[in-house]
């Protein structure tokens, strides 16, 4: 017989516990009375915290949303209403008067790109 015992003593008040039943129990039948309340909390909290984080996202858009072009014309006391297409056109046109073709100088060793 060995000197130490392997098992800790516990007396016949401390085994009828609560607490030392389940530990019992435990050992038998780990997954079902571990495993399986805390996969359970896991899938119960992620339904309660959906709507939460979907709420926090509606918040977020609300104060990040994008602006139409007109919306951002007319951002400020000095906003001034523009028509898109006639602005386009407008700043199109803008070089076609004063165009005037130029070469330009090529670097010494540079090809002119004709074969």
């Amino acid at each position: 017989m060995a000197v130490f015992q392997s098992k800790k003593y516990r007396s016949a008040a401390a085994a009828n516990t609560l607490g030392a039943k389940y530990r019992a129990m435990m050992a038998k039948h780990p997954f079902l009375l571990f495993g399986l309340p805390f996969m359970a909390v896991i899938v119960g909290a992620s339904f309660v915290l959906t709507p939460a984080t979907a709420i926090r996202y509606e918040r977020h858009d609300r104060k990040v949303r994008q602006m139409t072009r007109e919306e951002e014309l007319g951002v400020g006391k000095s906003g001034r209403k523009v028509d898109i297409r006639e602005e386009y056109y407008r700043l199109a046109a803008k070089d076609l008067d004063n165009w005037e073709q130029k070469r330009v100088k090529r670097l010494k060793g540079e090809s002119d790109g004709i074969l």
